[in-house]
């Protein structure tokens, strides 16, 4: 994790006049709920209870911790941490990814150090990400993970402050990506009452649909072997579709500043003699295809976006895997099938049919797992603020999908209106939530661009809630592989609010955000 740079907030003080001692709040008496420890935290570290990782430079914190079970199937952990010295006034609620199964400390430190009091659960379940085991035969638990805990942690959260500070929190914010991101949309959509302000990174939130379309884009890649594309492709169509498309925003930099504008033709790649890395065959240009269109149904109509040029070699660890069946697109959706759309441990994705596979998993998740209402007017009639991000070459949630999210909101609240409360940022280069060959670091999770977190997204959403216009200036940062200790920068750029984009001015450093401007495609 990057080095955090604290900002200089309104409401920062430097000292609290606490109503309670931290041991005292374990007699807390909250709904449904067993407080398991309330202790001060003033060595500055805190070993962290899933793996002993220890997290340092904390400051001083009462650490409050206990599970919920709002039905007698329910068991979820939770935790607050609230500044004992200096607290911004604020609560910063911290989501989850994957399948959840584990609390966020890391950004809870993050967090905690910029003055928030911050809480998070594991969702109502302990497991990897990628494990839905914990689902099968047990609805209370789905439900708890699609949108229960995250909503009675939040609202926990703030009895607890209430309780130690003698005084609510000012204002309320939540920030998270993936499954974090539908959990953030799900906040908005249903308790609309719970957050002033909400980040929601490459949100997952039209889940059933997208787990379905992930079972379909398995078939173009698993269902013939001659399809499947080996880790040694990966190189070549990446660079096939840079040569054609890398310099659209004026700047050869490795990084395609609108994918959706790239008209790349991947049937170019045909191998002419036989086999080889630099050359595709007919099955395996099929499969590009496939991919970069999205999934279809058995009418061949579309049903889900796809995934981005640009960085193929991204899509190692999400969509081909080392092996055939080994990516972790793969595992996901194996895993949800199986434990929560069918109840079936042996289901096999690859014998359904695209409809089969649609009509399962919406019958299944979208009730408690989908967060794809476009009606917002509730969070934005009591002044919430939503800004929502996604890198264009995410090989985990295809980013048309957070496109077609906020369209459908513009559509159904009306363009205007959605401005004064609804911001989309696009980014060009970046992957899942973090990483890739662009700019990603941006002030999500609380992490610093190089010019400091006032430059962020977050620290614009604050702006926007607090003094009611959000800050253009928003600065992404690319950061050199390995410098997280001390941290270098390789380039700057603007991230521009859809459907702007960046592009080079044609004079000075290519690597500086100064020289490009935000601009209609």
């Amino acid at each position: 994790m990057l080095r955090i740079a604290c900002a200089c907030l309104l409401l920062a003080s430097p000292a609290v006049a606490l109503a309670a001692d931290c041991s005292s709040l374990a007699t807390l008496q909250l709904a449904n709920t067993t407080i398991t420890l309330a202790e001060s935290v003033t060595s500055g570290a805190l070993a962290l209870p899933d793996d002993g990782t220890m997290l340092r430079d904390l400051p001083a914190f009462c650490r409050i911790a206990g599970r919920l079970q709002p039905t007698s199937d329910s068991n979820i952990r939770f935790e607050v941490w609230l500044p004992a010295q200096s607290w911004n006034g604020r609560l910063l609620g911290v989501g989850n990814g994957g399948f959840a199964g584990s609390i966020g400390y890391r950004q809870m430190a993050g967090y905690l150090q910029r003055g928030f009091a911050v809480a998070a659960s594991d969702a109502g379940h302990e497991a990897e990400a990628t494990d839905a085991s914990w689902a099968w035969q047990h609805p209370e638990k789905v439900k708890d993970f699609g949108w229960r805990a995250l909503h009675l942690t939040t609202l926990h959260a703030k009895e607890i402050i209430t309780a130690f500070y003698g005084k609510p929190a000012a204002k309320s914010y939540f920030d998270s990506c993936s499954d974090g991101g539908r959990e953030a949309l799900m906040e908005a959509q249903r308790f609309p009452e719970d957050y002033d302000g909400i980040l929601a990174g490459a949100p997952a939130n039209a889940w059933s649909t997208l787990l379905a379309s992930g079972g379909i884009l398995m078939h173009a890649m698993l269902v013939n072997p001659d399809a499947y594309l080996p880790d040694r492709k990966l190189p070549f169509i990446e660079k096939a579709a840079l040569d054609k498309c890398d310099t659209l925003d004026g700047v050869k930099d490795r990084v395609i500043g609108n994918p959706a504008q790239c008209q790349f033709n991947p049937q170019t790649m045909l191998c002419k003699n036989g086999d080889a890395a630099s050359c595709l065959t007919q099955p395996q240009i099929d499969a590009v295809k496939d991919l970069y269109a999205g999934a279809r149904d058995n009418h061949g109509q579309p049903v889900f976006s796809g995934f981005s040029m640009g960085d193929e070699t991204g899509w190692r660890d999400w969509i081909t895997g080392e092996s055939p069946g080994a990516a972790q697109a793969s595992l996901y959706v194996e895993n949800y099938f199986r434990y929560i759309a069918t109840g079936d441990s042996t289901f096999n994705v690859l014998n359904a049919s695209p409809d089969d596979l649609l009509a399962k998993s919406r019958a299944a998740g979208a009730a408690d797992l989908d967060a794809t209402n476009p009606d917002l007017s509730q969070f934005a009639a009591r002044g919430g603020k939503l800004i929502l991000y996604h890198g264009w070459n995410d090989p985990a949630i295809p980013p048309g999908n957070t496109v077609a999210y906020y369209e459908s909101v513009e559509k159904q609240m009306g363009a205007d209106k959605t401005d004064t409360f609804a911001r989309l940022y696009m980014v060009p280069g970046m992957e899942h939530c973090l990483g890739g060959p662009g700019a990603s670091t941006f002030g999500q999770f609380g992490i610093a661009t190089a010019k400091g977190p006032k430059y962020g997204l977050f620290d614009s959403l604050e702006n926007w809630v607090e003094k009611g216009s959000p800050d253009d200036a928003v600065f992404a940062t690319k950061y050199a592989p390995g410098s997280e200790a001390a941290p270098v920068t390789v380039f700057t750029r603007p991230l521009c609010a859809w459907p702007k984009v960046a592009h080079y001015s044609g004079s000075g450093d290519t690597n500086d955000a100064a020289n490009f401007s935000c601009i209609a495609p």
